[in-house]
């Protein structure tokens, strides 16, 4: 595994880099300036619907395209600034007019359609909260998520409609109404549906935002826990300024640039920079209605000509193992900059994308808690494989261990692991826990957020992931990071996907497991077991590389593309499974 620094050099031609100085931006950066970068004021109030669209149109850009949407079929639909904030406004006003009141919950079950924008749009325009679910769930899990969300309107499709929601409606006494996008609009509608199209063709197409304030809920994101019912996290319509400030830093996103997000809106991601950061800064999105498919994502690179791309490390890993060949078919001489989220992303991933790019992916880190981004790889700099990056500007960052007397203390030694802890203070950070004060009071201590997230930083300020807490090996004595070992088997040309485990071990109290999932063109066998062991024991040395290893068809993942060690964990141990609603595949 090389940890040599890449160069990045920008693509000719290219926008100049919005962070060119990391030293002289973290003296500098202040987020009352980014506040002023975005709204052009001080007092606490703002509304993301009007820091997103609006204030484009009022700054004469309201023709400029906001988003493009691709069908399975090629044909596209274009959206500029000033018809998403004509459909936002049709949207705030149906909601007044079925007796919404402001601050109420609505969720959409709808996938990547352009209703999802204007319904999410239009739920922050009236100062109510907008809670996007991922399409692929099934019924129990969207049945307790609305429960747990209060929901009073709930916006899916037709088909959806009949196959998840219908079944669960009676266990729904808070949602009032359910409004379709319609499969076929010649077929009567469900009992106790209404049709969105109708409504939206009926209301006015002017609305006087919310005045909002800094600290009210606009968002609801769920986050699955180990055992339990999903935690719900509220994040403030400041998020906004966040989002903004590090759409630019971190993915250098600049007005009218091309850009796409590939996360789903039914998480974080897809909020956050699929739609709030890159519409803020004002550029042009590109959002693909299918699901991934290599020859499908590289002509969408090509064709569309994007400059930005913000993927998950699933992602780039499955385009590796279509191989390297299928990118180098296309070209793409307007990319000039590539990002990944959502799982750390392992070295030879991030060199890979030089392989077949000529640029390498850019690793970033942050949580559903945090609102947006806190550590990354920033356009400008260099990139040090397998690390996570810095800490932004704005934010203090550090790795800290508990003292014996249960105090928190920053670790100063590169070498030392120790848990990833935020100094509250960003404007994105989550205000609670839904209905739960427990829990997230217990997220902070001696004045940090523990993001539960181990980690070493270096003398330099990178941050070089571990591992979460409770998935951390304890091996004779040593702490075994699961990362580095998986990261270590995948620069086996066999080896497509790795996760690993620890395993009872009655001498050394844990051993580590691996399993992993081939590469097109091997074969599972004794032999290529023995061939995969004697490697990682070569890179990683005998007392941390894995004692056994079993080959899998599929690792399972969330539907974001996360592998659940703890689900291989539980399995191979037989203990209870907990929360299985975001497991890929699973209704």
């Amino acid at each position: 595994m090389s940890t040599r620094a890449i160069q990045k050099a920008g693509a000719p031609g290219g926008p100049g880099h919005y962070l060119t100085n990391y030293a002289e931006a973290r003296r500098t950066f202040s987020w009352a300036d980014a506040r002023l970068a975005l709204t052009g004021r001080t007092d606490p109030t703002l509304n993301i619907a009007a820091e997103t669209v609006g204030r484009h149109i009022a700054q004469g850009h309201g023709d400029r395209r906001a988003v493009r949407f691709i069908d399975r079929h090629w044909n596209r639909v274009d959206l500029t600034y000033a018809e998403l904030q004509r459909r936002s406004w049709r949207f705030a006003n149906v909601l007044r007019t079925l007796g919404i009141a402001r601050g109420a919950s609505v969720a959409t079950l709808l996938g990547r359609v352009p209703e999802l924008f204007t319904v999410a749009l239009g739920t922050l325009e009236a100062g109510d909260v907008l809670s996007a679910l991922f399409s692929a769930f099934g019924p129990e899990p969207l049945k307790t998520r609305l429960q747990l969300g209060h929901v009073q309107v709930l916006v899916t499709t037709e088909a959806f409609y009949r196959r998840k929601v219908a079944g669960i409606r009676d266990a729904l006494p808070e949602l009032r109404h359910v409004l379709l996008v319609r499969d076929d609009a010649t077929q009567a509608m469900p009992p106790g549906t209404l049709d969105l199209a109708a409504l939206l063709a009926e209301a006015a197409e002017s609305y006087s935002t919310a005045p909002t304030r800094d600290e009210d809920v606009a968002l609801l994101h769920f986050t699955s826990g180990t055992t339990g019912k999903p935690k719900g996290v509220t994040l403030p319509h400041a998020a906004v300024i966040a989002q903004h400030a590090t759409s630019r830093m971190v993915l250098d996103l600049h007005p009218g640039e091309t850009y796409w997000c590939t996360a789903d809106p039914g998480w974080v991601t897809g909020i956050a920079y699929g739609l709030i950061g890159p519409l803020a800064c004002g550029a042009s999105l590109i959002v693909d209605r299918e699901e991934f498919d290599p020859e499908r994502w590289y002509r969408i690179l090509a064709e569309e000509r994007v400059q930005v791309w913000y993927t998950a490390p699933t992602a780039i890993r499955m385009l590796m193992k279509a191989g390297t060949a299928l990118a180098r078919a296309q070209q793409f001489p307007a990319l000039r900059h590539m990002a990944s989220v959502g799982e750390p992303l392992n070295a030879e991933a991030v060199t890979w994308g030089v392989e077949a790019f000529g640029r390498p992916f850019h690793d970033t880190w942050w949580q559903t808690e945090t609102g947006a981004i806190m550590i990354a790889n920033f356009a400008a700099c260099e990139v040090l494989p397998g690390s996570m990056g810095r800490a932004i500007p704005g934010v203090e960052a550090r790795v800290v261990r508990r003292t014996a007397a249960g105090r928190l203390e920053p670790i100063e030694s590169a070498d030392e692991v120790g848990e990833i802890a935020l100094r509250p203070g960003w404007p994105s950070m989550f205000t609670g826990y839904l209905e739960n004060p427990e829990r997230y009071a217990a997220a902070f201590a001696d004045g940090w957020y523990l993001a539960g997230d181990l980690a070493r930083r270096d003398a330099d300020g990178h941050f070089w992931f571990i591992g979460r807490t409770d998935d951390v090996i304890k091996s004779a004595g040593h702490l075994i990071s699961p990362f580095e070992i998986e990261s270590a088997l995948m620069t086996h040309p066999a080896v497509a996907q790795a996760a690993v485990i620890g395993v009872p071990d009655p001498i050394a109290g844990q051993a580590v497991k691996a399993f992993i999932e081939l590469r097109r063109g091997f074969t599972a066998g004794e032999d290529l077991r023995s061939q995969v062991l004697g490697h990682a024991r070569r890179l990683l040395g005998a007392a941390v590389a894995p004692r056994e290893i079993a080959f899998s068809d599929g690792l399972p993942r969330t539907r974001s593309g996360k592998i659940m060690r703890r689900l291989l964990r539980a399995r191979e141990l037989g203990l209870p499974e907990g929360d299985l609603s975001t497991l890929e595949g699973k209704e």
